[in-house]
């Protein structure tokens, strides 16, 4: 793919989502008509990858979150502090228009997350992602991102490492 012609940008009411279309209605009928909302009430920020006549390429949502410290792995709890919760940001939503999947796309966005979420100037110690199944899960571990004890779909990735290859 070509990442020289397509820039990330936070959406605004400029940018026209109708046309939008990834392989996923849920994710079609979020980014169409509850996105906007959600930016408002400042429950998420979204991101957008927009090619060189403005298409929306892909987007992704962020926000923040926390999770329960034993739900990590052991060797990773003995590393934090002995809070009940830890925070991080969460990755709520990932999607790629039609028009550019089998790009590579899916993965600009996320490395374009991960550094957003490492120079936050809030603290936050992982990035979280609940996978929508087995093969979304795949391509999170892909980029080492490790699954929560309890629930496999829930994965993280610390953004200390993220920050080591900055």
């Amino acid at each position: 793919m070509d990442q020289l012609s397509l820039r990330i940008v936070q959406l605004d009411q400029a940018h026209e989502r109708k046309h939008f279309n990834s392989q996923s209605e849920l994710l079609n009928r979020y980014f169409k008509q509850q996105v906007m909302q959600d930016i408002r009430r400042r429950v998420t920020a979204c991101f957008v990858a927009l090619d060189s006549t403005e298409h929306i390429a892909g987007y992704y949502t962020l926000a923040s979150s926390s999770v329960v410290l034993t739900s990590l792995p052991a060797g990773v709890q003995k590393k934090l502090p002995r809070y009940p919760s830890v925070p991080v940001v969460r990755l709520g939503r990932l999607a790629v228009d039609s028009s550019f999947a089998g790009k590579g796309l899916g993965g600009v966005l996320l490395a374009d997350a991960l550094e957003r979420s490492a120079t936050a100037q809030i603290a936050a110690y992982a990035l979280v992602v609940d996978a929508k199944d087995d093969t979304a899960a795949g391509f999170y571990q892909h980029f080492g991102f490790i699954p929560m004890q309890d629930t496999p779909l829930t994965l993280f990735l610390p953004l200390e490492s993220v920050r080591g290859l900055m």
